[in-house]
């Protein structure tokens, strides 16, 4: 039977384990958001509006903690490539963004996403899945080396929070983390008591669009983005999704469909590309989130913010601390490596999920194509160990 004919009397739930676990993914979003508004100057509520409204729908359609990420390669190299490449401004994101709404469209309407998904193996899958989850705690161990002490202190109460408090870790985490950013910054409580509420629309921007926007975020920001949102944001997420939620399946064709509709959405008000990135899931359910309901009310509090404290989201967003960020950010790549215990006993296919994960580690792409070669020469005996 096609899965999208499958159907789940699951009802998303609003409680405070999915309210915990609906910030397990603000490992990624956050420095990608913040990058964004202080490098290349873009209008916060349009990013966050974008966010907010995409995650409300998707959580409403799917009715698991489906996850709504920055793109990372597109905000790497805007955000980092701005100053050597004048070209690569906010006009530039933005028609990366229209480039990337529809590719992913012309993917779901021609089943090519569909037909491209089932070539990738099984151990293949499995290794890109658990490269991703490794990079994600390389990723987190960093962030927590900022200031390692006060790191490994709320790593370790994180654990114990997840292990044997009925009260979710994740609001004790962002609690503490916010005490430690006012007691870092002295001054930040009087800016925030400052804080008053702005109502904010973003203005449409298709109409400020040029054909070279559109041409240069293709070539410099879509494009490169392709390999890695195939492999994170297309097969890797519908796995995970369907291995958790068996009864809340999803296809390749969908996710294609809504990862383009999403970018179009965007796009077109002043927001940034965005992916289904399968670390979210993990964060997501780490924390304890298990229906659409996690990802409808983080979609609220997004909204909210992008609509009346737009001007202040810089400012809101020094109360995650890097160390609180990188936490999340390791758990959720543990959640996510942990996907590596379905290798299997065949030694082939185990040389398949560790070889492919190696290469996710580096780049997601090249890890797809890899597991498919390694996967096809192991079974002809071309590759053994």
């Amino acid at each position: 039977m096609d899965q999208d004919a499958m159907t789940s009397t699951t009802k998303n739930r609003f409680d405070l384990n999915e309210l915990a676990g609906a910030f397990g993914d603000l490992g990624t979003l956050i420095p990608f958001v913040a990058a964004y508004i202080s490098v290349l100057k873009m209008d916060p509520s349009g990013i966050l509006l974008a966010f907010g409204s995409t995650l409300i729908v998707v959580g409403w359609i799917y009715r698991t903690p489906f996850p709504v990420q920055p793109m990372k390669a597109i905000g790497a190299a805007a955000i980092t490539q701005s100053s050597q490449i004048a070209a690569l401004t906010s006009s530039t994101v933005l028609g990366a963004g229209v480039v990337t709404g529809l590719l992913w469209l012309f993917l779901s309407a021609t089943g090519l996403a569909h037909r491209l998904g089932h070539w990738v193996p099984r151990p293949a899958l499995i290794g890109v899945v658990m490269g991703l989850g490794f990079s994600f705690m390389l990723e987190g161990i960093r962030m927590m080396a900022q200031s390692t002490w006060i790191g490994a202190a709320l790593l370790v109460l994180t654990l114990v929070l997840l292990a044997r408090s009925r009260f979710p870790a994740m609001v004790v985490l962002l609690a503490v983390g916010a005490v430690i950013a006012l007691i870092n910054q002295p001054s930040l409580s009087g800016e925030l008591a400052a804080i008053r509420f702005s109502p904010h629309l973003p203005a449409f921007s298709w109409p400020t669009l040029t054909w070279n926007d559109l041409w240069v975020g293709a070539v410099f920001l879509a494009l490169p983005q392709l390999p890695l949102t195939f492999g994170n944001a297309l097969i890797s997420i519908t796995d995970e999704n369907n291995h958790l939620f068996p009864d809340r399946p999803v296809t390749e064709r969908r996710v294609a469909f809504s990862t383009g509709v999403m970018n179009l959405w965007s796009s077109a008000i002043g927001g940034i590309p965005m992916c289904h990135g399968a670390g979210g899931m993990a964060g997501h359910v780490k924390f304890g989130a298990h229906t659409g309901g996690a990802s409808i009310m983080l979609g609220l509090v997004l909204l909210a913010t992008g609509l009346f404290l737009g001007d202040s989201v810089a400012l809101l967003f020094k109360l995650f601390p890097p160390a609180v960020l990188g936490v999340i950010l390791f758990l959720a790549g543990a959640q996510l490596a942990l996907g590596g215990k379905d290798a299997g006993h065949d030694k082939t296919d185990r040389l398949v999920v560790l070889t492919t994960a190696a290469f996710a580690i580096w780049n997601v792409g090249i890890a797809v194509l890899f597991g498919i070669f390694v996967y096809h020469a192991s079974k002809r005996g071309w590759v053994k160990l």
